[in-house]
């Protein structure tokens, strides 16, 4: 086996290492894709994602989320959290303040020579005063997904913007990448790297990865997990675990 061969079969590899779920992109990484639920047809997720620090845990538990295939190539979104977070002086809080609705709109189709690409606009809208878990400010996030095939190989990602008014915060950008390889119908295994821009006065910018994917139990439910470490500028951990019913 000559250098070039080894070199090609290591960065592949490395690839598929680096996959995520075919299932539905986003849940359970932070990267997503352009391709909407079908026409008709619905995606129920009861999920918690976690951040742990040395000092402090946050995150939710649990959230629901609904996606439903509205019209062709276009998807409504909802998510309700039930927030926690834990610090050593303070002890658990938990709570409610915002509620998320999205839209996904796929605006090209994906063809032998052309990747689709859609838009998929999030607003967190708070819904109940909670100063634990929010600044009672509106915030609007505006991404770009591209996603191209072959085969069982998938490759997708974007960038965002995120308007996030209130006091010492800051408007932030995300971008992130995936690929995804399923490796049977019932497992697939995934990741993505991120990186995201300082959102407060005083923040840092964070890029970081998650590695996961899902277990296929039926047509219907499938469980999905993800595990993930900061890169640079901070240091944490991330999780998550979910259940997702499609119909």
């Amino acid at each position: 086996m000559n250098q070039l061969n080894l070199k090609f079969i290591l960065l592949t590899l490395f690839l598929i290492i680096f996959t995520e779920q075919q299932l539905s992109a986003g849940p359970p990484f932070n990267t997503d894709d352009p391709q909407p639920v079908d026409f008709k047809h619905w995606e129920y997720y009861i999920s918690t994602i976690n951040t742990f620090r040395a000092d402090t845990w946050l995150g939710t538990c649990p959230h629901v989320e609904v996606n439903y295939g509205l019209v062709q190539n276009v998807q409504v979104h909802h998510l309700l959290p039930m927030n926690y977070d834990y610090s050593r002086p303070n002890g658990y809080n938990f709570g409610y303040a915002y509620t998320e609705f999205g839209v996904k709109y796929r605006f090209v189709q994906e063809t032998e020579n052309m990747p689709q690409i859609g838009i998929f606009p999030i607003m967190e809208i708070p819904t109940i005063k909670n100063n634990e878990f929010g600044n009672g400010k509106a915030q609007l996030y505006l991404p770009v997904w591209v996603q191209k095939s072959w085969g069982k190989l998938t490759t997708y990602g974007g960038a965002g913007y995120w308007f996030n008014p209130g006091i010492n915060t800051k408007n932030w950008m995300y971008y992130g990448w995936e690929l995804q390889y399923d490796f049977s119908p019932a497992i697939t295994l995934g990741g993505e790297l991120y990186y995201h821009t300082a959102d407060a006065i005083g923040n840092n910018s964070v890029s970081a990865f998650n590695i996961g994917g899902s277990y296929n139990a039926s047509e219907k439910f499938h469980i999905i997990f993800s595990v993930g470490h900061s890169l640079i500028n901070e240091n944490f951990t991330t999780t998550y675990l979910g259940l997702l019913w499609t119909i």
